[in-house]
């Protein structure tokens, strides 16, 4: 094993991300649901800073809200750690910024940045295919991190097709209520037979004129927003708030995060209100990513 002499990793990005729509086309006899969605990686992230250890411990620092004791951070190391065999450890601090119950897949990034991230620091020089085995077990959303591309995705949230899309200014906003997502799933009024849909459909729908200022919000719609809005009126609100100020919005994953597309442009369409957002909400202009910054970082 070579670390390449690395001791630390500093400002180690962990990017949320935004389902542009998401469709529940059926369930599973396990319980689990069939899904198709597109991820697109956007500019609100997480910090992560990674210092290795030599005693092999694990240890997680949180420099902003506290996380759960065993959170998916120390999952993903625990897992790295044991798969490989590696003897080092690793205090790891997270700077929190994506909100929790949000939709925005920000833990699923969380451990999917560690596993990265503890590739290198450790001198492991896994490949992807090899990653994305153990991201696999720690959460549906975390595969997508570590693939490290836009993509479309189906099945269980395992089967990922990269697309590449322009470019797009989004308008988020998190109420500060949050949703459980096997709440949602279990929910009387989810649609579970969404007729299958194809990944030339959404790219075609995706280059006509306007598609970033739709008033639809794009192709598709998020079938959990129904339930979700019966679970959580603060998600109605919040999708009212947006639509008033940019003409769009839509529920992204399975959060109470709403988004409204603003644009293709250098700059927003819309810019972002003057007026303050309810107590408790968080929000703010995002831009999308084309690629995950930690791409590069297996082989």
């Amino acid at each position: 094993m070579n670390t390449g002499g690395l001791l630390s990793l500093w400002d180690v990005a962990a990017p949320a991300k935004l389902n542009l729509f998401l469709h529940v086309t059926g369930r599973l006899p396990d319980g689990y649901h069939l899904l198709q969605s597109v991820f697109v990686l956007i500019d609100w992230a997480d910090t992560l800073h990674f210092e290795r250890r030599d005693d092999a411990r694990l240890v997680r620092h949180d420099l902003g809200a506290t996380l759960p004791a065993d959170d998916l951070c120390l999952q993903a190391a625990r897992s790295l750690q044991a798969a490989s065999g590696c003897r080092y450890g690793v205090d790891l601090s997270i700077d929190k910024r994506v909100p929790s119950q949000a939709g925005l897949g920000g833990g699923s990034s969380d451990a999917a940045t560690t596993l990265l991230a503890l590739n290198r620091l450790w001198g492991l020089g896994w490949p992807r295919e090899r990653l994305l085995g153990l991201a696999a077990g720690l959460g549906a959303d975390v595969p997508f991190f570590v693939g490290g591309d836009n993509a479309w995705v189906e099945g269980r949230g395992e089967q990922l097709t990269p697309i590449e899309l322009p470019a797009q200014w989004f308008a988020v906003v998190k109420p500060a209520a949050g949703l459980s997502t096997a709440a949602i799933f279990n929910h009387p009024s989810l649609v579970r037979d969404t007729p299958t849909a194809i990944l030339a459909g959404f790219l075609a729908d995706e280059t006509q004129p306007g598609a970033g200022e739709d008033p639809r919000s794009g192709f598709g719609r998020n079938d959990l927003q129904p339930p979700a809005e019966a679970c959580c009126p603060e998600v109605t609100a919040a999708a009212a708030w947006l639509h008033q100020h940019f003409g769009n919005s839509r529920m992204t994953g399975s959060g109470s995060a709403v988004f409204a597309r603003n644009g293709t442009e250098d700059r927003p369409r819309v810019a972002w209100p003057a007026a303050a957002l309810p107590p408790g909400w968080v929000g703010r202009m995002c831009r999308s990513l084309t690629r995950h910054p930690l791409r590069d970082w297996a082989g």
